[in-house]
């Protein structure tokens, strides 16, 4: 049983282009990867499975892709990697917002299964962790030391360090994904902040967390922005 596409063993591949259908799908499965491809979204029909990852294509006039993004993150943490086949600056933003683990400007098949092997390596870690014990165990950055099961923090100096629910929160959101840019969309989820809150409050939460963490607040080094999608949490993270 290939263990790298989970337990449904599919990637489902939304692109109008046929050759590239066959291509990647071909591509995909020679490397034990599985490909279930269709046109559109309207070719989808419910088969009792759910793919593991999905590659839709953002290039051939399908316009309804950002609405069925928008609606499959909506109700599902299934990971989505979209393609384009031209270099626009709003694009990738949008899709990142609105959900996207993934955007890809001209993708080589060889490049689609990296990014894929590596978004389904990174959902599998955290989770076989918390099968373990999701209490347990920790993480170290930067001489810091967080412990799940204490839920405290520890400074480099092994002095502890006072953490809201909200604040602690948002840090393992960080911790489950350092040096990957992340959405405020994704770190309002991950604090569970309801929806009724504006976006602009992870901001607050991002300022409260970074006054704790940084030597420097005016030159954060830990908690780093990205323009135009959220923050990216800089330093090295081990598990322990």
């Amino acid at each position: 049983m290939n263990q790298d596409t989970g337990s449904t063993g599919y990637i489902l591949i939304i692109n109008n282009d046929p050759a590239l259908r066959q291509t990647v799908s071909g591509y995909f499965s020679d490397h034990n990867f599985p490909a279930r491809c269709v046109s559109s979204w309207s070719e989808l029909k419910c088969n009792g499975t759910h793919p593991s990852l999905i590659i839709m294509d953002q290039s051939h006039g399908l316009n309804d892709g950002l609405d069925q993004l928008r609606s499959i993150r909506s109700k599902s943490d299934i990971p989505i990697i979209v393609t384009s086949h031209r270099a626009d600056e709003i694009d990738p933003i949008v899709s990142l917002e609105l959900g996207a683990d993934d955007y890809i400007v001209r993708p080589s098949p060889r490049e689609l299964l990296a990014r894929t092997r590596a978004i389904l390596r990174r959902r599998q870690l955290p989770r076989a962790a918390q099968i373990r014990d999701p209490e347990r165990g920790g993480y170290r950055f930067n001489g810091w030391r967080l412990d799940r099961y204490r839920r405290s923090l520890v400074d480099p100096n092994d002095a502890p360090v006072l953490l809201s629910k909200g604040e602690y929160a948002l840090l393992l959101a960080f911790l489950d994904a350092p040096k990957r840019a992340l959405t405020r969309e994704h770190l309002l989820h991950a604090t569970r902040v309801h929806e009724d809150i504006f976006d602009r409050s992870i901001d607050v939460q991002v300022l409260r967390l970074r006054r704790k963490l940084e030597i420097d607040r005016n030159a954060p080094r830990m908690i780093q922005s990205e323009r135009g999608i959220g923050y990216v949490f800089a330093p090295p993270v081990e598990r322990f």
